[in-house]
């Protein structure tokens, strides 16, 4: 048996008919960008993350690139981030010309250790970014309490949150955590399009406003730009009719996950440390575990049909893209032992219940015997 690592095609065939509809209603409509879908879904989305705006703009690097330029940061800022994160805050950095400065992450989940955070502060560091990785929840709360408590509370929060769509903290969800937050839909994500699309979130009005400029060439009105650094960065109407649709299910969809998450726990207990262990509020964006002999246990994987991936095989700093750029980094001893022995297994809302058997058998037939 073969167990493909995702395959969103199967989500997306439980609500096709919803689909097709949304779909035919937008081709009817003769509105493209911007429109009823958009309008709509951003107040769906707002509503669902409990904050008062939601600005959707064309994917989540964009997403991020504009909300660290609404809450201040500029060129020669320096703004604080995990590193094993996939590299997305860095990109958005170096297209601000801001400079990262990485701490790092816990040892048992990955997430920032935001006990870390106040000793990277200094009188350049604007934003702290907390990515809520995996579909686990930074402490937002209690990394604001240590900001504060530093007399650090002129520097912003920003929420990372493409892989925590409906995630919580104490029952709190995910994007109203914190100043501004952002979200993508790639078509992957626990909320995915059928292409690319993303969307930044705030309870705060003039926030909200830099943003909707931002997006759009930096208009205040039509054809008058009065911020800089504006771009195109609009999510067309398909995928936020498409969203709209998927945004119903969401809760669904992350119980499905969820219940992946503890299946795979049990099957893999005592064989591979997991690190997204089911815990209160997360969202099974991905089940990761991780183990000294990696490589080993990922080639018996693939003997057995089973693909796997790593999130992800290099830390921020050590992209070849990444060496030339200025950052500053705090210890990683953390991050650099995870980034050697992490690997995620198949986790998403549409995988049978035969292909996780067959995970099972795999690692107690196989997989304990050589480890």
């Amino acid at each position: 048996m073969n167990v493909l690592f995702n395959l969103p095609a199967r989500e997306n065939a439980l609500f096709r008919a919803e689909i097709d509809a949304a779909i035919a209603d937008v081709l009817d409509s003769g509105y493209y960008l911007l429109g009823n879908h958009v309008k709509g879904f951003e107040q769906e989305f707002a509503s669902y993350c409990r904050v008062d705006h939601c600005i959707s703009v064309g994917n989540g690097t964009d997403a991020l690139e504009i909300a660290l330029r609404a809450v201040g940061v500029q060129a020669g800022d320096e703004v604080i981030s995990v590193a094993n994160a996939g590299g997305y805050t860095t990109i958005a950095c170096n297209i601000i010309g801001a400079v990262p400065v990485y701490v790092d992450v816990n040892a048992d989940d990955l997430l920032l250790d935001i006990d870390q955070v106040v000793a990277a502060v200094s009188e350049r560091t604007r934003c702290v970014v907390a990515t809520h990785l995996y579909g686990q929840v930074v402490d937002v709360s209690g990394l604001r309490a240590l900001l504060d408590q530093a007399g650090y509370a002129d520097v912003k929060i920003l929420e990372d949150c493409a892989q925590a769509h409906g995630a919580t903290l104490d029952g709190q969800p995910v994007g109203s955590l914190a100043d501004i937050a952002t979200f993508s839909f790639y078509p992957t994500k626990n909320l995915g399009a059928l292409g690319d699309g993303g969307a930044i979130v705030t309870n705060a009005e003039s926030l909200a406003q830099t943003c909707l400029q931002l997006r759009q060439y930096g208009w205040k009105s039509k054809y008058e730009s009065t911020l800089p650094f504006g771009r195109n960065s609009r999510m067309d109407e398909l995928q936020a009719a498409i969203l709209r649709v998927k945004l119903k299910h969401l809760p669904d969809l992350n119980a499905k996950r969820v219940a992946v998450t503890e299946f795979l726990d049990a099957a893999c207990r005592g064989v591979v440390e997991v690190v997204t262990q089911p815990r209160a509020g997360s969202v099974g964006h991905l089940f990761v575990v991780r183990h000294a002999q990696r490589d080993k246990i990922r080639a018996e994987l693939a003997r057995h049909g089973i693909a796997t991936d790593i999130h992800y095989p290099l830390l921020d700093m050590d992209h070849d893209a990444m060496l030339e750029q200025p950052r500053r980094v705090m210890n990683m001893s953390c991050s650099i032992k995870a980034t050697a022995e992490i690997f995620s297994l198949p986790c998403y809302a549409g995988i049978r219940s035969d292909e996780l058997d067959h995970i099972q058998q795999v690692f107690d037939l196989y997989i304990s015997k050589i480890v």
